[in-house]
């Protein structure tokens, strides 16, 4: 075992997702963990994680509060190993506290930046090293909590020790990065703030007081919403829009799933050259074959969503071309290439509505399933994604998207198409209509069917034709659900 200080870092989540947001702490300092013991609940763009310990040891340090938003690549937890001298201490008065030399803390940021560099960069389930540095230091660390650990031969992090100290003309009594955060994108001096909050502190009313008196000052600005509370909406602070000449009530940071939203949605409408082309459907059949497999087996019948999502894998065997992705991409030469990417296989997405927002989890390997097995997995992922737990695999590994906004009460959609993927099919409420049939009136169950496609991987036609069959399917479901 290590006899070392050993820095764990925030490890890569996949998916290319660089922060996250800590939302609960397992352990606490002080405790002796084991490798690949949980140690803190993070929540990214895609999902909430529980983040494993490459290390085994005590917990020396904790490198961030609940609710903070943390990079990958930055200190997460500081393992001591077993023996080592590791104890809570009470914090001492903050008048005791000694402010260090201006030119010892230029050195400490230095060592920080130079040990950080020297990291590997760790990943979630592969580990790699921390690098180390020569700094060390014996005095107590002072943690959040209100305690602080001391610890023999301990890394020297120098931003922990900075954001408590107060330098003239350099930094001020700042703990939290959010209100650090806010004062710098307001253009609020630090040092012209004085501080509410124990032995001089810095809190976020102070910085929000100093923002209104700026506001009174001049003429009304909308200031950028940059502190949080838990519930992720901050209350007015009385600040009026200049544009409208009303007191914003609140603001609510675009973050998690729904700035990965935001983010998905814009590339897909600034990218994608999308058509849409709608059909509604007599969906009376497909309603009478399942309320008979009801009757049958009242727990084992598949949902509605299952059958059409058998209906449109076969669909997509038949028209390929909505399956695929399109990709444009330098070439050797230095100039563009574009090309169409087909797969061998369908993982059907399809939107769920969660507390965290919507997300779409697919179904790998769908054309491989029949109706049953594709309702036994779409009510798995659907429990799993509502619960935050779902992979950034199972969230963002489909080829096709089916979205069932029919439960919201609405008859058709204008989608916004899943990027990268080329398509994706709506289904809307299905309602009494008058429908003729046989020549004669009669009221019949009846749906719309709404397909978003790329226009760029396909014409007209071959989008038509996939709609069309998916449409003839619902209307006579017996010519597909032969497997059922």
């Amino acid at each position: 075992m290590s006899t070392e200080m050993q820095v764990f870092l925030l490890p890569d989540l996949g998916e290319g997702l660089t922060e996250a947001e800590l939302v609960n702490w397992l352990v606490a300092v002080g405790d002796e963990i084991r490798v690949d013991q949980p140690i803190a609940e993070v929540e990214t763009a895609k999902s909430m994680v529980e983040v494993p310990s490459p290390y085994a040891g005590i917990v020396a340090v904790l490198h961030g509060e609940a609710g903070q938003t943390l990079d990958v690549g930055k200190p997460l937890i500081s393992v001591a190993p077993v023996g080592a001298s590791v104890a809570v201490k009470p914090e001492p008065e903050p008048a005791e506290e000694k402010v260090p030399a201006a030119p010892a803390v230029a050195v400490a940021a230095e060592t920080y930046r130079t040990e950080e560099k020297a990291g590997s960069g760790n990943v979630l389930i592969g580990y790699g090293t921390s690098g180390g540095g020569e700094a060390r230091r014996t005095r107590p660390r002072k943690m959040s909590g209100g305690s602080a650990v001391a610890v023999t031969s301990e890394p020297d992090f120098a931003e922990l020790s900075l954001s408590r100290t107060r330098i003239p003309g350099k930094l001020s009594a700042v703990i939290s990065p959010l209100v650090r955060k806010m004062a710098r994108d307001h253009g609020v001096s630090l040092d012209a703030v004085p501080g509410s909050g124990e032995s001089g502190l810095i809190l976020r009313r102070d910085i929000e007081a100093a923002i209104g008196g700026a506001t009174r000052e001049t003429a009304p600005v909308e200031v950028p919403a940059v502190t949080q509370s838990s519930s992720g909406v901050q209350p007015s602070t009385g600040v009026q829009d200049a544009r409208t000449g009303l007191t914003v009530a609140s603001r609510t940071p675009v973050r998690g799933i729904r700035k990965a939203v935001a983010a998905n949605m814009t590339r897909s409408r600034s990218e994608i050259p999308e058509a849409t082309v709608w059909v509604d459907v007599d969906a009376t059949a497909l309603l009478e074959m399942r309320a008979e497999l009801k009757k049958r087996d009242p727990h084992g019948a598949p949902g509605l969503l299952a059958f059409i999502a058998r209906f449109v894998t076969a669909g997509l065997k038949k028209f390929p071309e909505l399956n695929t992705r399109f990709v444009t991409a330098e070439d050797t030469a230095g100039g563009v290439m574009q090309e169409i990417i087909a797969f061998d296989g369908i993982n059907l997405g399809f939107a769920a509505q969660t507390d965290r927002g919507l997300v779409v989890p697919s179904v790998r390997n769908a054309h491989l399933l029949n109706a049953r097995e594709l309702d036994t997995e779409i009510r798995r992922l659907t429990a799993v994604a509502r619960d935050g737990k779902a992979t950034p695999t199972e969230l963002a590994s489909g080829t096709f998207t089916l979205n069932n906004y029919g439960v919201f009460g609405v008859d058709g959609s204008a989608a916004i198409i899943n990027y990268p993927e080329v398509a994706m099919l709506g289904v809307g409420r299905i309602i009494d209509k008058p429908w003729v049939v046989d020549g004669q009136l009669a009221v019949r169950k009846v749906t719309e069917l709404t397909l978003a496609f790329d226009h760029r991987v396909c014409d007209g036609e071959t989008a038509a034709g996939f709609l069309r069959y998916v449409a003839d399917a619902i209307e006579n479901p017996g010519t597909v659900l032969a497997d059922l």
